[in-house]
């Protein structure tokens, strides 16, 4: 099944996963001790985000190392980027109004 980066981050547990990743590779049982939940649980986790080409495997020796690819965040932020520039611009009149009721004042 193809899955995209938006079903990878829709889930909690899997955003503290690409979290913990991001800053260095961990096994799954690495990851698995930072949850309250089954190793199990965390390896259906890690297939999602690895279908969703948010991840790197890397074997070494008997472990599997999972590492984030940073550059997959991209397609999340030009998805943002969007709405940033709508919200930017609503805070800019809201900063031309407030200027304008302050100068009103004086």
């Amino acid at each position: 099944m193809r899955r995209d980066i938006f079903q990878a981050i829709a889930d909690p547990t899997r955003r503290a996963i690409i979290a913990l990743i991001a800053l260095h590779s961990m096994t799954p049982n690495a990851i698995a001790e930072n949850f309250k939940t089954s190793r199990q649980s965390i390896s259906k986790h890690l297939r999602i985000l690895t279908e969703c080409e948010l991840v790197n495997q890397e074997q070494r020796g008997r472990e599997i190392y999972y590492s984030l690819k940073i550059e997959k965040m991209k397609e999340i932020d030009e998805w943002l980027e969007q709405y940033r520039k709508i919200w930017e611009a609503r805070f800019n009149q809201l900063d031309e109004v407030l200027l304008t009721v302050k100068n009103k004042k004086k």
